[in-house]
């Protein structure tokens, strides 16, 4: 009798996860371990130490591009939070209609086109603006943050509109509530975990990008990504491992709020 197949258990999976999975993490691992090296260098262990951290902790330009880095992923993540929940609204709420398929796609676009070749887009456009206007200030960064991180912010919030419960809303309608008071009281409180999803999401993106930081940032305008990537060029030491732990810590805990947001969104619909 032929031995049945289980769906459930596929030979040879579990070790090929483990492999990707040391593989992927064995080098973050390092780097964590190597940021309290109390040695100068990143490859010879000489003794646990703060004195990296304490180190990026007093560098002003380490400041200095954090507090840069924040500001614009700040702006940039409730921008595109606020385009891409009008985005999200208008192409669910909707009877489907000849387009919406192109819709889509123009709303993801950045994520289908490549990174360089939307930051090569950007340096051409804002060039001929900087020199219209003669301002070359962040604004130019937040706003190319901002158009790139709108799919970010509109997935999850798409996702929470599709899995909510319609009835609800209609419910509003029966009671003669207007559409603005509808939305106000009965949607924006249940896609209010997707929103809060979607604005950490464009969050983390905006505070790790470097490739359009590099084409559109003027000079003085480095965030920390960028930083990091030049003093890479020049000398490595335990300091960028340190400051890449911080870094490590705060998106990892900005992706786990995300996750715990979004792991069971049907429970809040009744």
């Amino acid at each position: 009798m032929a031995k049945s197949f289980s769906i459930k258990r596929l030979p040879g999976f579990s070790t090929i996860a483990m492999i990707s999975f040391f593989a992927l993490y064995l080098p973050i691992a390092t780097l964590v371990v190597y940021a309290f090296n109390s040695g100068t260098s990143i490859a010879t262990w000489e003794g646990f130490s703060l004195r990296w951290f304490e180190s990026a902790w007093n560098n002003d330009l380490v400041i200095e591009a954090s507090i840069r880095s924040l500001k614009i992923a700040s702006v940039a993540a409730v921008v595109a939070t606020i385009c891409a929940t009008l985005a999200a609204l208008a192409t669910t709420r909707t009877a489907a209609y000849r387009g919406m398929t192109f819709k889509y796609a123009f709303i993801n676009l950045p994520l289908l086109v490549p990174e360089i070749v939307t930051a090569v887009a950007l340096l051409i456009f804002f060039s001929y603006i900087k020199v219209w206007t003669g301002y070359s200030g962040l604004g130019y960064l937040m706003i190319s943050h901002a158009a790139f991180c709108v799919p970010f912010a509109y997935l999850p919030i798409r996702a929470r509109l599709e899995s909510m419960d319609l009835s609800l809303e209609r419910a509003g309608a029966d009671l003669y509530a207007t559409p603005f008071k509808a939305f106000r009281y009965v949607t924006l409180p249940l896609l209010w975990p997707g929103i809060l999803a979607g604005l950490m999401l464009a969050f983390v993106i905006s505070l790790d990008d470097v490739v359009i930081t590099e084409f559109v940032k003027s000079g003085g305008q480095d965030t920390l990504p960028t930083y990091m990537l030049g003093q890479l060029r020049r000398v490595v030491t335990p300091e960028m491992n340190a400051i890449s732990t911080v870094f490590l810590l705060i998106s990892l805990a900005i992706v786990t709020v995300f996750f715990f947001l979004t792991r069971n969104p049907q429970k809040h619909n009744y």
